[in-house]
């Protein structure tokens, strides 16, 4: 029987008009939580991982993503796609590395295993979040974070080993620290790092008991962070050198350098400005009297200043006002986008008997019908319809 796989969207946490980013980020994310080396021995994990890795190689590929948006898992296996390979028979190292470009420059680990030849090992790239207002987010911030990462043990200098005692040489690869593995039936051979040593070479008998034998440990972390003027919601800070040293197994030496925080940005809604790019929107309340007759607005602008609008006579409901320079700065550019300001003309819904009179005298002088006075109207249209 066949098993029914979760929708690869579901599966990333996204929505289906998510962009390549957001896809990126939603695995990077996952692929961080569920990855063995931070879940050793739980099998959940690592199939939510295997899961994760399968539904970002399709959805990271254009053409693979039409097919399945368009046909669903049917699609994939007529074309030969994941959906007609087993994940859960292959070795969860082996996924991650078919996605370094995930971790390597933008995340995470430089070049998978079997790379090395590329440059020292990188360790992961870890990610959190700041909440800031659209103020905030208007003038740029210095903002502090806290995160847990992976450190390098002190005790035992990262080597996993009890301080005095020394690893012996691995049985499984004789020392030599990677193995030769076969797939599908013996059809290729692959040279991937021992599953025993973790590619050391050396494995640890006696076990440090700081860090149980994994040569890091989790240690918080306090930062300031700073936020550029103009920075936008889901955008990313990159915080350089302050992720995580590589793994044992990634670095049998010991040598490499840490990963990159990024510092995923959260705007609150705000409740005067909405944003579009650079710009700003503002539903700006207007008295019918003003919108007819014209007047001189103070509108107010996101730096707590005023500007002011020459409301033209005759102004309809809708009527949008460019306010050039008056929105939000670019962070690349520093240059400000406009505000842009909607007029929502108000009816009022109670008039004073001076207030009605003048305006039922508008309406005779525009010889417009508007609802009578008398509540007797309906008697005469009743006796006319009799």
């Amino acid at each position: 029987m066949a098993t029914t796989k979760r929708d690869y969207y579901e599966v990333l946490g996204i929505e289906k008009a998510a962009d390549a980013e957001e896809i990126k980020r939603a695995y990077r994310r996952l692929a961080m939580k569920y990855h063995p080396d931070r879940n050793p021995g739980d099998a959940d994990a690592e199939a939510k991982f295997k899961e994760a890795a399968e539904a970002y190689e399709v959805l990271s590929d254009e053409s693979k993503k039409q097919r399945y948006d368009q046909f669903g898992h049917e699609g994939l296996r007529s074309q030969g796609g994941p959906a007609t390979h087993d994940f859960s028979r292959m070795n969860a190292e082996d996924i991650f590395s078919m996605f370094n470009d995930i971790f390597g420059g933008g995340g995470g680990r430089a070049g998978g295993r079997g790379q090395r030849a590329r440059g020292p090992a990188r360790g992961y790239d870890l990610e959190t979040e700041v909440v800031l207002t659209l103020e905030e987010a208007f003038t740029g911030a210095e903002k502090d974070v806290e995160f847990t990462r992976l450190d390098t043990c002190q005790k035992c200098t990262g080597t996993g080993a009890k301080p005095g005692s020394k690893p012996v040489t691995c049985t499984t690869c004789k020392g030599q620290g990677r193995v030769i593995q076969t797939g599908l039936g013996g059809m290729f051979r692959m040279e991937a790092p021992c599953p025993t040593c973790g590619g050391r070479g050396k494995v640890v008998k006696d076990f440090c008991d700081a860090c149980r034998g994994k040569g890091r440990v989790p240690t918080s972390r306090k930062l300031a962070v700073h936020i550029p003027p103009g920075i936008a919601d889901g955008q990313a800070v990159r915080v350089r050198g302050e992720g995580e040293p590589p793994a044992m197994e990634e670095s049998p030496s010991g040598e490499g350098v840490r990963g990159d925080l990024h510092v995923v940005v959260r705007v609150r809604r705000n409740e005067i400005f909405q944003r579009d790019g650079d710009h700003l929107i503002l539903e700006m309340p207007i008295s019918f009297t003003k919108a007819a007759l014209g007047a001189d607005l103070d509108v107010p602008t996101i730096d707590g200043k005023r500007a002011t609008l020459k409301l033209p006579k005759g102004t309809q409901f809708g009527t949008i006002f460019r306010l050039a320079g008056q929105g939000m700065p670019s962070v690349r550019s520093g240059q400000r986008g406009d505000m842009l300001v909607v007029a929502k003309v108000e009816i009022p819904k109670k008039l004073s008997p001076a207030q009605e009179k003048l305006l039922r005298d508008f309406a005779v002088s525009e010889n417009e019908t508007v609802m009578p006075e008398s509540q007797g109207f309906w008697k005469k249209i009743k006796d006319v319809l009799s």
